[in-house]
């Protein structure tokens, strides 16, 4: 394997909107939400580890979850934790790793992914990421990896790129945000838009680049406590500045700025697990389009339903449609899977009540 090969896993997000599973104590990425006996976290780290070295994958998140990723993946050391002490958004973190990352190979090309994501074909993804990683090594750029847009999804930013481009890499012409129903049927109908994964790769030297022109006070904080990264003394300096960043996302920050932008439409089919809904679409289903992970079921005129629970519990439904099932501890969730985007709010009001 190559060793200038290097991986950040985003592992700091809480996942609300899998509640009663997903937790701020114990979120998505810890949870087998597949059923496949491993947990998203532990997929994602062993489909980077087909191309990057172990002990190159750091996971970059908040240090309440230290001892959980720990105890996940067995063949990380706790010196491959990037730990955050509060939540800044993705530009911090990102930042903090990659000067963490320059310290020990300054000739480092780095994939940043989140932890928590459903990929198909891992040959394919893989493959992806060693083009991009071949043009990031050639030329000064921020690279990402668009997704195919399937449908007119509202819940996910888009990347537009020159629909003359005939390049396999493409360059970005702007981000979009997360559109409404009409103009997201616009971008499928364009045919030169990707939805954003949030799957970056660049050399350490590019994007430490654009950190000095778009987020010099940022870069400046962070760069100040660089004698200390990988030292017995940075946890000291981190817990004393990093609350300082500003709370902002690495889109934001460098990407919707920077010039040197490109694109790789991705050949793997993705699904960002992002809620009760999405789980749904990748799950088997019943004859009657119903998904279920754990429980033993008893369906009666029960269609377009996910039913979740603890190992073994026997769930018995009649004339449910379209509804989200999940029994955790001591919570039972059933809603509707169309107002799953709400799930989010009536966690916090619930989470408060008790």
């Amino acid at each position: 394997m190559n060793e200038n090969y290097y991986a950040v896993l985003m592992a700091g997000g809480v996942g609300s909107r899998f509640w009663p599973v997903s937790t701020v104590q114990f979120p998505k990425q810890f949870h087998d939400m597949l059923g496949t006996g491993e947990t998203l976290i532990q997929k994602t780290f062993s489909r980077l580890s087909k191309l990057i070295p172990k002990e190159n994958i750091l996971v970059l998140t908040n240090d309440i979850y230290n001892d959980l990723v720990l105890e996940q993946l067995p063949d990380l050391s706790p010196e491959q934790m990037v730990l955050e002490p509060a939540m800044r958004n993705t530009a911090p973190c990102i930042l903090y790793a990659t000067l963490k990352i320059k310290k020990l190979n300054p000739n480092a090309v780095m994939v940043v992914a989140p932890s928590d994501h459903w990929i198909e074909d891992e040959d394919a993804f893989l493959d992806n990421v060693q083009k991009a990683f071949d043009c990031a090594l050639k030329q000064e750029v921020l690279m990402t990896l668009g997704i195919q847009p399937t449908f007119p999804n509202t819940g996910y930013g888009y990347i537009e790129y020159n629909k003359q481009d005939t390049n396999l890499i493409k360059k970005v012409s702007q981000f979009r945000e997360k559109p409404d129903y009409k103009t997201a049927k616009e971008f499928l109908n364009s045919g030169n838009f990707l939805w954003n994964a949030g799957i970056f790769i660049w050399t350490v030297e590019s994007v430490l680049n654009a950190f000095v022109k778009f987020q010099p006070k940022m870069y400046e904080l962070f760069d100040a406590g660089y004698e200390h990264y990988n030292n017995p003394e940075e946890k000291e300096f981190i817990e004393g500045n990093y609350v300082k960043a500003d709370n902002i996302s690495i889109d934001y920050a460098l990407m919707e700025n920077a010039e040197n932008v490109y694109v790789l439409p991705a050949s793997f089919d993705w699904n960002d697990l992002g809620t009760w809904g999405s789980l749904h679409e990748k799950l088997g289903k019943d004859e009657n389009n119903n998904a279920v992970v754990n429980a033993r079921v008893f369906l009666e005129n029960a269609t377009n339903n996910i039913i979740r629970t603890d190992s073994d519990k026997t769930v018995v439904i009649d004339g449910l449609d379209n509804y989200i099932v999940v029994d955790r501890d001591d919570i039972l969730l059933i809603y509707p899977k169309e107002k799953e985007q709400e799930i989010k709010k009536i966690t916090a009001i619930v989470t408060k009540n008790q």
